[in-house]
C-alpha cells in the first residue's frame, strides 16, 4: 500500500506578543519567576477580533497551499480544540465553510487537551487507510479567552495559535506515519480540568459572577509527574513498533507546556539538546497546537532533513497521552 502521510505544513500565530514584563504589569510576578519555573519569556494573544475558527482558517491555508491542493481536494476535515468556536456545531464545521471546501466529513476532537493534534492525526491515517484520500487536521486553541488572567501560577503559561497538516497517501508524501500509540487514564482526570460549562456545574449567573467560567484546576505536581513519565514511555513504545532505536531519532518535538517537562523528558529518553525541538519560550503552552506549530517551523527552519526520524509526543487533560513515529 502507498505511503500515508504529511504532504503540506501550516501554522498562524497572533501578532500581538506579550512579554512576562507585560504580566509583571497586571500580576505580581517578574521575568524570573516566570523564566524559571516554565522556560517562558513571551506568548501570543488572538486579537479581539479574532475566534479559534480564524486562527485554524489562516494555518489550514498554508498547508493546503504547502500540499499544492485547494479545499474542493480535501475529504475530511478534523479540528483538534478545546476552545471550540461555538459550544455546539462544532469549529470544524465553520472550517469546512470557510475554506470552502466540499460537503465533507468534518468533526472536532475535543476534551483530549494537548494531545489532541497528535490524537487526531492517528485518526487521519486510519481514515486515509479506509475510506479518504486528504485529510485536513488542524490544532488549534485560543486559551486565552478561558484562563483566569488573575492567576499567576496558570494564565503566563498560556498563548494563542493554530498549526495543520494536510494526510493523504503517495508520492507527495513529504513524511510517512509510521506508527502510534495512544492512552487514558480517568483516574487523573481531575488534575487539569475546567468544570463549569459542562452537566456536572452548568454555566449560570453565579458561576459567571464567581468567576467559575475562567476556574482553570491544575495540579503542577502531578501533571508534571504523570507528563514526564506518559511521554517518555509513550515515544519509547512507538520506536518499538516501527521497529527504531533511540540512537536513529533525529528530532524529538514534544508538547511545549513547559521546558522543566520537555528537559526531564528528553533526560529520560537519553536524547542531547540538540534531538529536541524547542519553541515554548516564544509561544508559551498553545495547547493542541504546540505540536503542528513546532514541527512546521522545524520543517521550515531545516532542522528536519529528507531521511530524518521524527517522533512527537504529547499529554494532556484527560489525563490523555499519544505519541508518533514519522519518517521524512
Amino acid at each position: 500500500m502507498a505511503k500515508i502521510g504529511i504532504l503540506g505544513f501550516g501554522s498562524y500565530l497572533p501578532s500581538r506578543i506579550m512579554t512576562n514584563d507585560d504580566w509583571a504589569v497586571l500580576l505580581d510576578t517578574d521575568d524570573e519567576w516566570i523564566t524559571s519555573r516554565s522556560g517562558i519569556k513571551e506568548r501570543r494573544i488572538a486579537a479581539a477580533d479574532e475566534s479559534t475558527v480564524d486562527l485554524a482558517a489562516a494555518a489550514a491555508e498554508k498547508a493546503l497551499a504547502d500540499a499544492g491542493i485547494t479545499a474542493a481536494d480535501l475529504d475530511e476535515i478534523i479540528v483538534a480544540t478545546d476552545t471550540p468556536e461555538v459550544y455546539f456545531p462544532d469549529t470544524a464545521s465553520y472550517l469546512q465553510h470557510r475554506l470552502g471546501a466540499g460537503e465533507v466529513t468534518a468533526f472536532d476532537l475535543g476534551g483530549s487537551g494537548c494531545a489532541g493534534f497528535v490524537l487526531a492525526l492517528d485518526v487521519a491515517k486510519a481514515r486515509v487507510h479506509a475510506v479518504s484520500k486528504k485529510v485536513l487536521v488542524v490544532g488549534v486553541e485560543i486559551a486565552t479567552r478561558i484562563m483566569n488572567w488573575s492567576d499567576r501560577a496558570t494564565a503566563v503559561l498560556f498563548g494563542d495559535a493554530a498549526g495543520a497538516v494536510v494526510i493523504g497517501a503517495g508520492d507527495g508524501v513529504k513524511a510517512e506515519l509510521l506508527t502510534f500509540d495512544s492512552g487514558t487514564d480517568g483516574r487523573y482526570a481531575d488534575i487539569l480540568t475546567l468544570e463549569t460549562g459542562g452537566t456536572r456545574r452548568p454555566f449560570s449567573l453565579d458561576e459567571a459572577q464567581r468567576g467559575g467560567h475562567r476556574e482553570f484546576t491544575m495540579n503542577g505536581r502531578e501533571v508534571f509527574r504523570q507528563a514526564v513519565k506518559r511521554m517518555s514511555a509513550a515515544a519509547e513504545n512507538v520506536l518499538d513498533r516501527a521497529g527504531r532505536l533511540k540512537d536513529e531519532i533525529a528530532l524529538v518535538i514534544p508538547h511545549q507546556a513547559n521546558l522543566r517537562i520537555i528537559d526531564a523528558v528528553r533526560n529520560k529518553l537519553g536524547l542531547g539538546e540538540e534531538q529536541v525541538y524547542v519553541n515554548v519560550d516564544r509561544y508559551g503552552n498553545t495547547g493542541s497546537a504546540t505540536v503542528p506549530v513546532a514541527m512546521a517551523e522545524a520543517h521550515q527552519e531545516g532542522r528536519i532533513k529528507p531521511g530524518d526520524l521524527v517522533v512527537l509526543t504529547a499529554f494532556g487533560a484527560g489525563f490523555h497521552w499519544s505519541a508518533a513515529a514519522l519518517q521524512f
